[in-house]
C-alpha cells in the first residue's frame, strides 16, 4: 500500500457537503477531503491487518507528510496499537510529528499514538518532560494528553503512582498558562484522575484550583461528589 493509493481510498469515500462543514468545526486551512471517522477507523483497521509493521510505519509516514486532515488522522490510528514489538520505528516517528501539531483533531489523535508507546516503555516519559517547557503550545498540551493513562488507573502500582505525581507536576506548572487548550488539557488529566483517586485530585484543586480557570475547574470536578 503506497501513500497515493490510499489517499485515492480515501478520496473514493469523500461525502459531498461534508468537507466544508469539517474546515469549519476543525479550523483548519489545509485540505480536508469530507471523510468520516468511522471510514478512517475500518480503513485503519483493514490496513493494520493486512500490513507487517515497516509497511505501516512506511504508510503512515507518507499520509503525514500529505498534510491532508483525514491523512494525517489516519496516519495515527494506524500506529495507535498496544502490543507493537520492537516499536522504536513507531517511537521515532510518532516524536516527529508533534511539532507540526497545530489543531485539536489531529493533536489528540496523534497523542493517542504516543501514549502507547509512553506505556510500552515509560522511560520515554524523559522526552516528553521536555515538551513542558516547550513554546510550542501544542507540544505543553500533548504531555498531558499523551499520559492520560495514568490518570485512569483504577489499580495503580508505586511506579505507576511514582509517575502520576510526576505528571501533576508538570500540570501544576501549567495552571499560570491562560491558553484555554492548556487549561483544557489540565481539566481533562484532573476529571479523568477523580474516577479513579477523588482524594488527590481534591488535593491538587484545594492548592491550584483558584489558579485555574473557571471552565476548567467546572470540569476538573465533574465527576466529584
Amino acid at each position: 500500500m503506497t501513500p497515493d493509493a490510499a489517499l485515492d481510498a480515501l478520496r473514493a469515500q469523500v461525502e459531498p457537503g461534508r468537507a466544508e462543514q469539517m474546515i469549519a468545526y476543525h479550523k483548519q486551512s489545509r485540505t480536508v477531503l469530507g471523510v468520516g471517522n468511522e471510514v478512517l477507523n475500518t480503513l485503519s483497521r483493514d490496513w493494520r491487518g493486512q500490513l507487517d509493521l515497516e509497511a505501516r510505519v512506511d504508510l503512515a509516514a507518507g499520509l503525514w507528510a500529505s498534510d491532508i486532515f483525514e491523512a494525517r488522522i489516519l496516519a495515527a490510528k494506524l500506529l495507535t496499537q498496544a502490543r507493537i514489538k520492537p516499536d522504536t520505528a513507531v517511537w521515532d516517528l510518532v516524536q516527529t510529528w508533534v511539532p507540526d501539531f497545530d489543531s485539536w483533531a489531529i493533536a489528540d489523535h496523534a497523542a493517542s499514538a504516543i501514549s502507547k508507546r509512553l506505556q510500552a516503555d515509560p522511560a520515554r516519559l524523559d522526552v516528553v518532560e521536555g515538551w513542558t517547557t516547550s513554546d510550542h503550545m501544542w507540544r505543553r498540551r500533548a504531555a498531558l494528553v499523551s499520559t492520560l493513562p495514568w490518570a485512569k488507573l483504577s489499580n495503580p502500582k508505586p511506579a505507576d503512582l511514582a509517575t502520576r505525581e510526576r505528571i501533576l507536576g508538570w500540570a501544576v506548572t501549567y495552571v499560570q498558562d491562560r491558553d484555554w487548550f492548556i487549561q483544557k488539557s489540565i481539566a481533562w488529566w484532573l476529571r479523568d484522575l477523580s474516577k479513579h483517586d477523588a482524594d488527590r485530585t481534591r488535593a491538587f484543586l484545594a492548592e491550584h484550583g483558584d489558579q485555574i480557570k473557571a471552565f476548567a475547574r467546572k470540569e476538573a470536578v465533574k465527576y466529584l461528589k
